[in-house]
């Protein structure tokens, strides 16, 4: 389906005075300034007060029951009570009718629990939220007449004996439920700022007032882009220092090796199979435990993409965890839940080297703790800043509630966090200096010559209020400095200074880490990348309507696209690439019976963005529909065998200069574009099909991306000439050479 989500203002507000380092020694039990000196020992003095008064719960026959005036509630009257230390004493019917609301189970054991959540509230209160986790998960989910039922149905509908599904249940639970624990929270804040040293955060602060307004009554779902290992150990510290608690992290089981996954798990990871499609038990305890922590108004944190992104943009939001969020709570009788979008942008990532070696086809390298500790080395070389921005928070029951059909309208609620993560992924000064090289990869730049690229780029930035990483000044040029010189010493540039003026191109190999930084924030550009198709498009045809036209070819190029970039609705979308028309010609609109109007426009275009950001997705499509138009008719299709046969034929056409850039080479892209074929029913043949329909399906496909990247190359051709007017300040154009 189309990548969509509903017309909205997308001007970004100018949030530096909102965005703040993370910077300071933590206190070493909370991990957050050290406010209070003296909270350990209120704290114990809070626990052994708590521990005499059975936290303010009544006691059932046959007990030991305090006085009326050892209560908690009594405490608060005495010299000395401290915040927090206040109880409320409640009768035995009370509690019983609490019970009963909550499923059913045993009394004494329920009243247990409740004396120790109260003791847990009361230190809360002193120590922070950063210590609000989650105890007796399991006792209390398996404890109640909900559990039982669920067991039976389960026995019943798979028929298994009950026994057998209330052991799988339950060693399902012991799997997946972080047994959270102060000392551990302690020790993976202290591990997490040692891995991420090498970063400083830089967080957008603007929406967290929101978000602390909603959690007093909702669950947040925290659902970030995933570009790093380090990820959870980024956001965390952003969300402490701003006065949220803990989330309950979703990880799969891969990274749950000795010694890290027994730690995460104590400190709020949540580890779940990576596979479960045909276990019915592991996705009914799965729901139930979710279930449970929004019940409680545990806050949870997953990555929507499903692992990382290879490719440096947004992935494709994956369905499977939200299914059982929209289940869980639909089933816990909770008014809403909110799902928050947030971005996670870095300078430089260490492990951008080994995923651009697995787009090129290589095994990806199993994490180990050998490899962990080989990563974490690498953390100790200074890697610049890490970004964290949140986006518009998302209403759940307002998102499911605008759709009947529940499988769709989780799509749509998908699409739309992807969308909103996107809208405040900021602008880094890394991205544009790459998005400069990898439009000219072969040739190398002088400074100035960066300059001459960039500077309308940044005004164009400037006039769509597009945000900015960090608060930088993107007209200071010792900001493009720093960041050449940064890449050079990370190798991904390299520099040569023997020729009088000093040169920087692109490493060997380095196509594809240099594409991850750029595709960061390529996502702002594709509309005007697809406005200058369809100029130059509207010149080869002679378009007698370049509104009505161009509009027609604006639609097909992004039906095209719509497996690789997420699209606002065509309604959006109409108005946005009117937006650009604007930006490049004020007045168009004016001037439409003008047979010069698409040539006058192109010609006005600064900087040229098509082959800067479509180039190599369009190379990679061409070579999947040519290597389509050569595959049999017949037989099993084989993905594998075809993503190998295209890496092969790809990197030929690199040597071959027949395609401009190595990140065409790369499976994900091919991956993409098969999704495409599919899609169009280009890979098997289609339930009606008469003798020779796929393949003329598959031979208009190729000549149909064959035209865009065509025209792709003619718009680089264009740069390419203006690059070689360009004069540098006191340099005449014979010696340019010289």
């Amino acid at each position: 389906m189309a990548q969509q989500a509903p017309h909205r203002d997308r001007a970004a507000p100018d949030r530096g005075a909102d965005r703040r380092p993370i910077t300071g020694r933590a206190h070493p039990q909370t991990g957050r300034p050290d406010a209070h000196p003296r909270a350990r020992g209120v704290a114990a003095t809070a626990r052994q007060r708590a521990s005499t008064q059975s936290a303010g719960c009544a006691v059932p026959a046959g007990s030991a029951a305090p006085g009326p005036r050892r209560t908690a509630a009594g405490a608060a009257q005495r010299p000395g009570a401290l915040p927090g230390d206040r109880g409320r004493a409640r009768p035995l019917s009370d509690l019983k009718r609490r019970l009963d609301e909550s499923g059913g189970g045993s009394l004494p054991e329920y009243i247990r629990r409740q004396a120790a959540l109260a003791l847990e509230r009361a230190e809360r209160a002193l120590l922070g939220n950063q210590y609000k986790v989650s105890r007796f998960v399991a006792e209390e989910i398996t404890d109640t007449a909900r559990y039982h039922a669920g067991i039976s149905d389960l026995s019943l509908r798979l028929n298994v004996p009950q026994e057998e599904v209330d052991k799988r249940a339950r060693e399902a639970l012991g799997e997946m439920v972080a047994a959270q624990s102060r000392r551990a929270i302690a020790l993976w804040d202290r591990l997490g700022r040692y891995f991420s040293r090498a970063y400083r955060l830089d967080v957008d602060t603007s929406r967290f007032t929101e978000l602390r307004e909603l959690n007093t009554e909702h669950s947040l779902v925290f659902l970030p882009s995933h570009r790093s290992y380090l990820d959870p150990l980024v956001l965390r510290p952003a969300l402490l220092a701003n006065d949220l608690p803990l989330n309950h992290v979703m990880g799969g089981l891969n990274v749950s090796f000795w010694p890290i996954g027994p730690i995460s798990r104590r400190s709020g990871t949540v580890f779940i199979r990576r596979k479960f499609d045909g276990d019915e038990v592991y996705k009914w305890t799965l729901r139930e435990y979710m279930r449970y922590l929004l019940t409680k108004r545990f806050n949870l944190e997953w990555y929507i993409e499903g692992g990382r992104s290879r490719t440096g943009k947004l992935r494709p939001p994956r369905f499977g965890l939200l299914t059982y969020l929209t289940k869980a709570y639909q089933s816990s009788g909770i008014k809403d839940v909110y799902l928050v979008p947030v971005s996670l942008t870095y300078d430089q990532l260490y492990e951008v080297s080994a995923m651009a070696a697995e787009a090129h086809g290589e095994a990806k390298t199993k994490e180990s703790l050998r490899w962990m500790v080989g990563y974490v080395r690498a953390q100790g070389k200074r890697h610049g800043v890490a970004h964290v921005t949140v986006g518009r928070p998302l209403s759940l029951a307002e998102s499911l509630g605008g759709e009947k059909d529940l499988r769709l309208a989780i799509q749509k609620t998908a699409f739309e966090v992807c969308h909103r993560i996107n809208e405040v992924t900021p602008i880094t000064v890394s991205s544009l200096v790459m998005l400069a090289f990898l439009g000219i990869e072969d040739r190398a730049l002088t400074v100035p010559e960066l300059a001459f690229i960039l500077t309308p780029l940044v005004d164009y930035i400037s006039a769509r209020s597009l945000p900015t990483a960090g608060g930088v000044d993107l007209q200071n040029p010792q900001v493009y400095r720093k960041a050449l010189d940064t890449h050079v010493e990370s190798g991904v540039l390299q520099c040569f200074d023997k020729g009088g003026t000093r040169v920087y191109y692109l490493g060997k190999d380095q196509h594809l880490v240099a594409a991850f930084y750029r595709n960061n924030t390529i996502h702002f550009f594709v509309v005007r990348a697809i406005t200058e198709l369809v100029l130059l498009g509207a010149i080869e045809a002679q378009y007698s309507n370049l509104e009505v036209d161009g509009w027609i070819e604006a639609k097909r190029i992004r039906d095209l696209l719509k497996f690789e970039f997420f699209f606002s609705d065509r309604d959006t979308f109409e108005h946005d690439m009117r937006r650009e028309m604007g930006l490049i010609d004020p007045e168009w609109e004016s001037n439409l019976d003008d047979p010069k109007l698409a040539e006058n426009m192109l010609d006005r275009v600064r900087p040229y963005l098509a082959h800067r950001v479509l180039q190599p997705f369009l190379e990679a499509y061409e070579v999947v529909a040519d290597q389509l138009v050569h595959t049999p008719l017949s037989g099993k299709f084989n993905e594998k065998d075809f993503i190998t046969t295209c890496l092969a034929l790809a990197e030929q056409r690199r040597l071959r200069q027949q395609i401009a850039s190595s990140e065409s080479i790369s499976s994900e892209l091919f991956g993409t574009a098969l999704r495409l074929a599919r899609n169009r029913n280009l890979v098997e043949a289609a339930d009606g099909d008469a003798e020779g329909d796929l393949a003329r399906r598959r031979t208009a496909f190729a000549a149909e991306i064959r035209t865009l990247v065509a025209r792709i190359r003619h718009i680089r051709g264009l740069t390419q000439g203006r690059l070689d007017q360009f004069r540098e300040p006191g340099i005449l154009p014979e010696e340019r050479d010289l």
